[in-house]
């Protein structure tokens, strides 16, 4: 189990302090939305009415007319930071070396929406270190969100999509340093062969050692510049044992190895994207509670903010909507957000269902 921490960050937790205390559940620190709230804003909307107290924003949208706005309305901004994402700046296509190379020698195919990158490629990693120095520098946001920390795949949706990567040279050498094993072939469909039926595991714990080493510098580099900043994670919200461990043997994603660098998880709980039913947004919070060490006390780390479904993609209902939100919230949950606040903006159902959820009332 993941170690619970106590920090200095006490204080950080502490002014998430209900703005209706009688009504709201104390419990919940965090009144989230995901995305730019100016489609919220342009309806002359206030965060405060409607009992937001955090924006989580991607970095590239955030400026200091945001970061002004939002503090004016006591909500605090979170930078949603791409790690892994190849396709921002088109970073592969301009680095074709960055490219992700399947177990077959090819490049990987790019999944639905998304464009990974070589986890191992040394210039691709130090211009995303670089742009979060710039980001930390400019702006005093709340935390940092590591999003797209993956191996490349796309599995947000009913049928997930799963590539065996990464097999470049980068790649091979960082293993065999690691594993301490010499990868025998002369091809690369010969080498990834000999891996699987020789060395998977050591392989798998390989993969997910190199995204923890992501979140140990990304947690360095924003602890430097901002101390009391939280690092959170965007992550799919897949069990252990779903699917015969994918989560960990394909994406790479062990949550008691990532969470000695990360203070909040936060599951993407897209029940319509993903093809489930909002209950199971309720079964995967509790389940994600008990399954790892979540803390609930002020001050301790790591906690449980989950991302739910907004967005009408396929559509959500104001009444689903109440109920994934409400499920967000529940069992050792200590925050929620949803995608989008500008789905929310765009449907006076949600904008009534987040108004009564995140002020406790019945109005």
């Amino acid at each position: 189990m993941m170690i619970a921490r106590s920090t200095a960050l006490v204080a950080f937790v502490l002014v998430f302090v209900p703005s209706v205390a009688s009504a709201q559940d104390s419990r919940i620190e965090v009144r989230g939305a995901y995305a730019d709230p100016k489609p919220f804003w342009d309806k002359g909307a206030k965060l405060s009415d409607y009992g937001v107290n955090a924006l989580f924003v991607r970095s590239g949208a955030i400026d200091e007319k945001l970061m002004e706005r939002a503090r004016s309305e006591g909500a605090k901004v979170f930078a949603e930071f791409a790690t892994l994402n190849g396709g921002y700046g088109d970073y592969v296509k301009k680095h074709p070396d960055a490219h992700p190379i399947d177990d077959e020698g090819n490049p990987a195919r790019k999944a639905t929406w998304f464009m990974g990158i070589c986890p191992t490629h040394k210039g691709f990693r130090a211009s995303r270190m670089a742009a979060l120095r710039e980001l930390l520098t400019k702006h005093d946001v709340a935390g940092v969100w590591m999003d797209y920390h993956h191996w490349h795949a796309q599995f947000e949706d009913p049928y997930p999509q799963f590539i065996k990567t990464c097999f470049n040279d980068s790649c091979l050498s960082a293993f065999e340093a690691h594993s301490g094993r010499k990868v025998q072939g002369n091809t690369i469909p010969e080498k990834s062969r000999w891996v699987f039926a020789n060395a998977a595991k050591q392989w798998e714990d390989w993969r997910v050692s190199v995204l923890v080493d992501w979140a140990r510098e990304i947690r360095e580099i924003t602890k430097s510049i901002r101390p009391n900043a939280l690092i959170g994670n965007y992550q799919a919200a897949w069990k252990d044992e779903d699917l015969w461990g994918v989560r960990r043997r394909a994406l790479g994603l062990d949550f008691h190895e990532l969470g000695k660098h990360v203070d909040v998880f936060s599951p993407m709980l897209y029940h319509g994207r993903s093809g489930k039913s909002p209950a199971y947004v309720k079964e995967y919070v509790e389940y994600f509670g008990e399954r790892y060490a979540i803390q609930t006390e002020p001050g301790k780390f790591p906690r449980l903010w989950p991302i739910i479904q907004a967005h009408d993609d396929p559509r959500v209902s104001p009444e689903a909507f109440e109920t994934v939100l409400r499920h967000g919230m529940s069992g050792k949950s200590t925050g929620v957000m949803m995608f989008t606040i500008g789905s929310v903006a765009a449907d006076e159902g949600k904008m009534a269902v987040m108004k009564r959820v995140y002020l406790g009332t019945d109005d």
